[in-house]
């Protein structure tokens, strides 16, 4: 049969539709082979670690210098110079506890030059107990690390030479855990108050004031005026508890164990920077005074004056006549029946004239320390200066430290400015009361 020319072009549409629909699944079937199986896919390789930092040009800190030739060459302390006549603490110990608390965690010589400067402003080294924390167990007490570890303290110099005692921390505290430490100390020693103190410090006597006292028998006398019946009472006879007294704020403070026990002592969870914001806001909301006291000069310093002799407040001869210490305060009194290493210093010095213009040398000396401080962008300078001990016993990387301080550091702020709802350090002043700890929201010093 015939097929008209008109006919085959009725079965043209449908053989371009179905050559369509052929060549879109042809493609689609081309494009499945070419997709990879996943378990033919690879990933690319990883950059195998550990990846180190380059630290070849990190630098040890060249040795640090002896800032007590005296006691370097001492064996004993009569071998050390005597507390100035006017110093001197009574022979009879005064009825009351002194015990003055030092924290110690890095940097050696700013330790020394502190424990230094309160026995010769008089403060009897018996009742001064610095506080260990370096997180070395018994390595400094066994000799075990060098001068250039950071965590590096003279445990001989301290006990046997100064005469004072020294309590390890079992491991490293955070300045919150070792105010708490103090506080603990005293209660299980049943004191009433304590004093304690910042290592980085260096005091001396108001030489040139009269009456004189010195810097110690002040400390006391702050003490008696606390125990007095009509301390703190108002004209309508209600008495105010204190909690802490300040000199030069905390840098040395008198501390009344029960008001802060009974406030649950420091907050932990704030371990360094806002810590006292925190208690001594907490003081203030409960109505518990913080008066400032004057007992004697408390200089913030950042390093060692250059010889601790000097503390001792000694001159050159300036007469023929042979002039001896008598004193008998326990050590630094020296005998001169007895061979000393230090016999010629002993021999060729006196004492000093008490404000005179030693002390003003002494005085301008620390004043200048501390002001280099003030200028110092990064105040804490001096816990870098130490960089040694590799391989010492309990070492850690002293950069490392320093990062993982920093970031303790870091939290516990964060922690106070939420459990306050507010920035800063005037967090009574932003209305908060004893109560609102943890339960308000952020203020406005977070926008």
């Amino acid at each position: 049969m015939a097929v008209s020319l008109r006919s085959r072009w009725v079965f043209l549409p449908l053989i371009l539709a179905l050559g369509a629909v052929t060549l879109y699944f042809l493609r689609l079937s081309i494009a499945h082979e070419a997709q990879p199986r996943p378990e033919d896919v690879h990933a690319p390789e990883p950059r195998k670690g550990p990846f180190y930092k380059n630290i070849t040009d990190r630098k040890i800190a060249p040795p640090l210098p002896e800032y007590f030739p005296l006691a370097a060459k001492a064996n004993s302390r009569s071998d050390l110079p005597p507390v100035p006549s006017w110093n001197q603490p009574p022979k009879e110990h005064v009825p009351e506890t002194t015990r003055l608390y030092i924290g110690f965690t890095r940097f050696w010589p700013l330790l020394q030059q502190a424990v230094v400067s309160y026995i010769a402003a008089g403060w009897p080294p018996e009742d001064i107990y610095v506080v260990e924390n370096t997180g070395t167990m018994d390595a400094n007490k066994r000799g075990l690390l060098t001068v250039q570890n950071p965590f590096y303290l003279d445990y001989h110099r301290l006990t046997s030479l100064l005469g004072v005692n020294v309590i390890t921390t079992p491991s490293l505290q955070t300045f919150a855990q070792l105010q708490n430490l103090y506080l603990s100390e005293a209660i299980n020693n049943n004191l009433s108050y304590y004093f304690w103190s910042h290592m980085d410090v260096a005091v001396h006597s108001h030489e040139d004031r009269e009456p004189f006292k010195s810097l110690y028998m002040h400390a006391v006398d702050v003490i008696r005026e606390t125990q007095q019946p009509d301390y703190l009472v108002d004209e309508q006879g209600n008495k105010q508890e204190w909690g802490i007294q300040f000199f030069a704020y905390d840098w040395l403070s008198l501390v009344n164990v029960k008001t802060f026990a009974d406030l649950g002592g420091w907050d932990t969870m704030v371990g360094y920077y806002g810590t006292d914001c925190d208690m001594y806001s907490r003081l203030s909301m409960n109505n518990l005074a913080q008066p400032v006291q004057d007992a004697g000069m408390v200089y913030d310093v950042t390093t060692s004056l250059d010889d601790l002799e000097i503390l001792f407040r000694r001159r050159p001869k300036t007469r023929k006549a042979e002039t001896r210490d008598t004193s008998d305060r326990k050590g630094g009194s020296y005998n001169s029946t007895i061979p000393s290493p230090n016999k010629s210093y002993f021999e060729s010095t006196e004492e000093d004239e008490r404000g005179g213009e030693g002390f003003r040398k002494l005085a301008a000396m620390l004043e200048q320390i501390q002001q280099d401080k003030r200028d110092d962008k990064y105040r804490n300078s001096w816990q870098l200066r130490q960089n040694g001990g590799e391989g010492e016993p309990y070492y850690y990387d002293p950069d490392g430290f320093e990062k993982a301080l920093q970031m303790t550091i870091e939290v516990g702020t964060k922690i106070n400015e939420e459990k306050w709802g507010h920035k800063g350090c005037d967090i009574k002043a932003a209305g908060l009361k004893e109560g609102d700890q943890w339960r308000v929201d952020h203020d406005h010093t977070f926008d």
